[in-house]
């Protein structure tokens, strides 16, 4: 006997497929390394995970994870960037981007480099108190080809809604790797080496000039800020709705790329007798071996304060999964506490 499904039609309309969005974070609710970082001057992660800052020497920021948010949206979080040092007259090389980057791995469902290429589609909220246009581009590193698209902040100090889409790249494949495949670079400055060619809003090879032409500069002022969440970006030529994770998944997410903990151990070997040491597990496997750091060490009898992460050897691993740690030990016993951070970002 033949089975009826039986059910309301129009539930197929509003069924969206989980994970659809592409980028990790995108409702900025993840910060593992710091909630505000003042006096930044140059290119690095600083705040919420996920999301790194580009700056040559153009101006002095402030970026912080801030509470302010689009009304009744559903976030609670957004990332803010605080110029405290302007820049009014950029040199030509000059440039502050906020950028996301994305694995290889994650991207042959959009066929890029096919004749069946997906069109990629990017929405977000942006507020800032300086109008004009700004420019979001999805930049190809496999393939050195870039899309840049323009949008305009229309209201000072208003919260706006942009939707963009990007079509499909019949030319360069992603790698299948986990390495750097595709970028979405939220332009906030530009010196004339970006902005004195045509706008490339279609896939093409770089040409720098040609990246973020009519891009306002936010540095001109330490009145200016500049605010982003709600980012997505999604296969096809329409926004859906943004695709909120529970905390624990989207945290996970964000581990593959960083982690921060606490390694402690009490007794060990008599004194001159050698060192002692441990595997550190991961809570989730990393994108690949991370660099390791230490910090906020506190030492007792542990020969001139060393701990060493991460050395190569027989019993000695730094890997996808964890590392081996050693403190070199200086008395009759060797207690230690200290906390690591591993970065496998892209």
């Amino acid at each position: 006997m033949a089975i009826t499904r039986i059910g309301n039609p129009a539930l197929a309309d509003i069924r969206e497929p989980n994970f659809r969005n592409i980028v990790i974070n995108g409702d900025q609710s993840i910060a593992q390394r710091s909630t505000s970082t003042a006096s930044i001057t140059t290119s690095a992660y600083h705040t919420v995970d996920r999301f790194q800052t580009l700056i040559s020497s153009l101006g002095t920021w402030t970026q912080s994870q801030s509470t302010t948010v689009p009304s009744g949206q559903g976030f609670a979080t957004s990332l803010k960037m605080d110029n405290t040092t302007a820049d009014a007259s950029p040199s030509s090389g000059d440039y502050c981007i906020v950028r996301t980057k994305f694995e290889g791995q994650n991207l042959q469902y959009l066929k890029k480099g096919t004749s069946s290429a997906e069109s990629l589609t990017l929405s977000f909220w942006v507020r800032s108190n300086k109008t004009g246009t700004y420019i979001a581009e999805l930049y190809d590193s496999d393939n050195t080809r870039q899309n840049s698209q323009s949008y305009t902040i229309s209201s000072a100090d208003t919260w706006e809604k942009k939707t963009l889409t990007y079509a499909g790249d019949t030319t360069g494949a992603f790698d299948n790797d986990n390495a750097l495949s595709l970028s979405i670079n939220f332009w906030l400055g530009a010196g004339t080496d970006f902005t004195s060619g045509t706008l490339s809003n279609s896939w093409s090879s770089v040409t720098a000039a040609n990246r973020a032409v009519g891009q306002v500069n936010l540095a001109d002022s330490t009145s200016n800020e500049w605010y982003v969440t709600g980012i997505q970006l999604e296969a096809g030529q329409v926004a859906s709705d943004f695709e909120f994770l529970p905390v624990d998944v989207n945290l996970e997410r964000c581990l593959r790329y960083f982690e921060t903990g606490i390694v402690g151990a009490a007794g060990g070997l008599s004194s001159g007798s050698g060192y002692t040491g441990s595997m550190v597990s991961y809570s989730t496997t990393k994108r690949a071996a991370a660099t390791l750091t230490q910090s906020s060490q506190s030492l007792s009898q542990v020969y001139n304060n060393t701990i060493i992460l991460g050395q190569t050897g027989a019993y000695n691993v730094n890997d996808v999964n964890g590392f081996y740690h050693r403190a070199i030990n200086g008395g009759a016993a060797t207690n230690y506490k200290f906390t690591y951070t591993a970065d496998a970002e892209l």
